[in-house]
C-alpha cells in the first residue's frame, strides 16, 4: 500500500518503516522477526537492520543508533533535518530488554511488569540519547522536540499485563483502543528553546491532526499546497502563551470496527469532547455515555440521564461532523443495515 512508505510522503531516509502497525520481535539475536530459513517472514518482522541480525541489542536501540547515523550525515551536509522517530516500543509483544529488566525485578515487580518497565525504559534512554546529540552538535537551542504516544497504555490482556486489568492507566478509565481517557489521553511534552519555559504545564487539549499545521508554523512555512485539507489546528498560541485554539472546538474520534480485545469503552464507537463534556456513543447497542471530564477525570459517572438537552446537542454535532467527513460507521450482520448514525438514536 502506498501509505506504508515514507518516501511517498517527502522522507529522504526510511529506517525500518512497513505496514506492520507491531513487532514480530525487539530482539536482534531473533532477527527482529525476520526468517531465514527461505520460509516468508512474518507482516510484524521489521524490515532492514539486517547488519543487527544475530546480535544482542533490543530493537529500541538498534532504530536510536541508525537515527544518530542519519543525524550525523545530515549535520556533516549542513542541512536542516526532521526526524521522526517511532521506537515500536511501547507494544506487544512484551520482550525483555535486559538492559533494565531486572532492575525492576529487584525493585518488586512481576516478570511482566518489570518486562514492560524495562520496555518504557529503552524508549526513555533512546530519547535522552537524542537529546545528548543534539547537545553534543550544537543543535540543542535551535531544535524543536515533540514527544508524545499514540494511544493510552496497554491494559486488556493478562498475558502481558497482571490484573486487574483496565487499571493500568489510573486514574483514567481503561487503556488502549478504548474510547475512555485511558485510551484516547496520552503524554505529550514540547521543548522549544527560547519559546516553551522550561516546567512548565498546559491543561488545553489537541489532537494529533494538529501536528502537521503546528510544525508547518514552527518551522515558518506560509507557502504550501496540499493534497488534501488539512484538518488539524496550530497549537503554536499554546506554546506561545498567545490564545487557547482548544476554547469553543469539539474533537471527534470514530473507531466503527472491532478491535479483537474487550473491556470498558473497547468495540464500534463514535466520540465528542466539546469544552469539559465528552460523548461517548456505542454504534452496536445505541448506548450513549456522558461524562464531566474536569469533574470526573476517571469517567466513573455516566450523566447521560442527568443532562438530556446535551446529550441531544453533541448527539447532533457528533452525527453531523461524521456525515460532513463521510466517516464509515459499522453495519449489523443480522440485517446488512447500517448502524444508526448518533442523532438519529
Amino acid at each position: 500500500m502506498p501509505g506504508e512508505n515514507p518516501y511517498h510522503f517527502g522522507f529522504e531516509v526510511n529506517i525500518a518503516g512497513h505496514a506492520g502497525g507491531g513487532v514480530a520481535s525487539y530482539l536482534g539475536t531473533n532477527n527482529f522477526g525476520n526468517r531465514t530459513d527461505g520460509e516468508p517472514s512474518p507482516l510484524q518482522a521489521v524490515p532492514g537492520l539486517k547488519e543487527y541480525w544475530g546480535k544482542d541489542i533490543f530493537l529500541t536501540e538498534a532504530l536510536t543508533l541508525e537515527a544518530l547515523k542519519a543525524l550525523d550525515k545530515a549535520k556533516k551536509l549542513g542541512q536542516p533535518f526532521y526526524l521522526y522517530l517511532s521506537h515500536y516500543a511501547v507494544h506487544i509483544p512484551i520482550d525483555r530488554d535486559k538492559r533494565f529488566y531486572s532492575k525492576y525485578l529487584e525493585a518488586g515487580l512481576s516478570e511482566k511488569e518489570a518486562a514492560y518497565a524495562a520496555l518504557l525504559e529503552g524508549m526513555d534512554k533512546s530519547l535522552g540519547d537524542i537529546l545528548d546529540w543534539l547537545e553534543k552538535n550544537g543543535e540543542d537551542k535551535n531544535t524543536v522536540v515533540i514527544f508524545m504516544s499514540d494511544n493510552g497504555g496497554f491494559s486488556t490482556d493478562t498475558a502481558w499485563r497482571d490484573p486487574p486489568l483496565h487499571t493500568q492507566n489510573a486514574p483514567l478509565n481503561s487503556g488502549k483502543g478504548s474510547a475512555y481517557e485511558g485510551g484516547i489521553r496520552v503524554p505529550m511534552i514540547v521543548k522549544w528553546p527560547g519559546t516553551v519555559k522550561p516546567g512548565t504545564t498546559c491543561g488545553s487539549y489537541l489532537i494529533i491532526e494538529d501536528f502537521f499545521p503546528s510544525i508547518l508554523e514552527m518551522a515558518e512555512i506560509t507557502k504550501l499546497r496540499t493534497v488534501q485539507p488539512i484538518d488539524g489546528k496550530s497549537f503554536v498560541p499554546l506554546l506561545k502563551g498567545t490564545g487557547d485554539p482548544s476554547k469553543g472546538r469539539n474533537l471527534y474520534w470514530n473507531y466503527p470496527n472491532l478491535w479483537g480485545n474487550e473491556g470498558p469503552g473497547i468495540g464500534p464507537t463514535c466520540t465528542i469532547r466539546s469544552g469539559d463534556w465528552k460523548l461517548i456513543y456505542y454504534y452496536q447497542t445505541g448506548e450513549k455515555e456522558l461524562f464531566n471530564i474536569r469533574n470526573d477525570i476517571g469517567e466513573k459517572q455516566n450523566l447521560a440521564a442527568q443532562h438530556p438537552a446535551i446529550v441531544k446537542k453533541l448527539s447532533k454535532d457528533l452525527g453531523q461532523y461524521l456525515r460532513k467527513v463521510k466517516a464509515q460507521r459499522p453495519t449489523f450482520k443480522s440485517t446488512g443495515k447500517s448502524c444508526p448514525w448518533p442523532d438519529e438514536v
